[in-house]
């Protein structure tokens, strides 16, 4: 069960993952002890649910004295610079991700707080990485300076927590997808492009090829899976790098006919650009049975009940 007396810091919670992150957390420990943080103006989302500060992670004394005055036991650092966008600006993606990551695993060591956690990717995984089900440890050789930052990290996540303690955990996200919050800058982001481009435009082109399948995960699912990991008893915790996470791998002709299936005239044409390299390195398919064994982790969203549900809260939206 989850302590009432857990104060939680999100940052980066007006991202995608961050928005539906933040509100599920207030579900579950209240408002007041959910503080959501962004350099952005606060989600219209996040509006009057709860407290929000404008934070730099970047900014490791303001962050300390925000974990302080606010009594923070737990953090979620979502801020990361993603794996189309990194590729623009290496170096500030580097920057970025990594001393961000160092900031808070500093401050968790020194404030003791009781866990921490912070999100990998499968952009960790290379050319070289066994494509199909690709195992929790394998080579890995990212090709990406998103690729390489979560790597990095997950080094430093195993390293303080076997050197200084803390509870740090962590998952390898696949490609999210959400109705809810725009798109992050993300090569998997051409589903969700394609949902919106089909219920307004009728028509969507992609930088993606028609057979290029990667691993995917509607942001329910995401979001029920952090959280399951973030309440499980550390001792079912058998990994401190970052878990593997599955949930459904397509293409995206796959997702187009699904599309047609509720708005039939729809139509899609492709001119893959750089992204297409990015998801040529990515595994098609991913093994969690670590995830599955040490806390029970199950999706629930397969492709047809995720485009089913994120066309008809578009259609809502409109």
């Amino acid at each position: 069960m989850s302590n009432p007396k857990e104060r939680i810091l999100v940052i980066g919670a007006c991202g995608q993952i961050g928005v539906e992150l933040t509100l599920a957390l207030r579900k579950i420990y209240g408002n007041t002890n959910v503080v959501a943080s962004d350099l952005r103006n606060e989600h219209e989302l996040l509006k009057g649910t709860g407290p929000y500060v404008s934070l730099d992670v970047m900014n490791k004394e303001m962050l300390h004295v925000l974990v302080i005055r606010h009594n923070i036991t737990q953090v979620y650092l979502l801020a990361a610079i993603l794996s189309a966008t990194g590729e623009k600006n290496p170096g500030l993606a580097w920057h970025i991700n990594m001393q961000s990551l160092i900031n808070v695993l500093e401050i968790a060591k020194e404030e003791d707080l009781h866990k921490l956690y912070w999100p990998s990717s499968i952009a960790v995984f290379g050319a070289n990485s066994p494509h199909q089900h690709t195992p929790q440890h394998t080579i890995i050789e990212p090709s990406t300076v998103y690729g390489i930052s979560k790597f990095a990290g997950e080094r430093w996540c195993e390293y303080y927590h076997k050197h200084f303690g803390v509870d740090v955990r962590s998952l390898r996200y696949p490609g999210l997808i959400s109705y809810k919050s725009a798109p992050g800058g993300g090569t998997t982001d051409y589903a969700i492009e394609m949902c919106y481009e089909a219920t307004e435009n009728g028509h969507y082109k992609s930088y993606i090829a028609e057979n290029t399948y990667l691993p995917m995960m509607y942001m329910p699912d995401a979001i029920r899976a952090t959280i399951e990991l973030m309440e499980t008893d550390a001792k079912n915790i058998s990994l401190h790098t970052s878990y593997n996470l599955n949930a459904v791998s397509f293409s995206p002709k796959e997702i187009a006919a699904e599309i047609k299936k509720h708005i039939p005239g729809f139509t899609i044409s492709y001119d893959p650009d750089y992204r297409q390299e990015i998801a040529n390195s990515w595994p098609q398919s991913i093994d969690d049975n670590l995830a599955r064994k040490d806390w029970g982790w199950k999706p629930e969203y397969d492709l047809a009940a995720m485009t089913e549900d994120m066309l008809k809260n578009l259609k809502k939206k409109r």
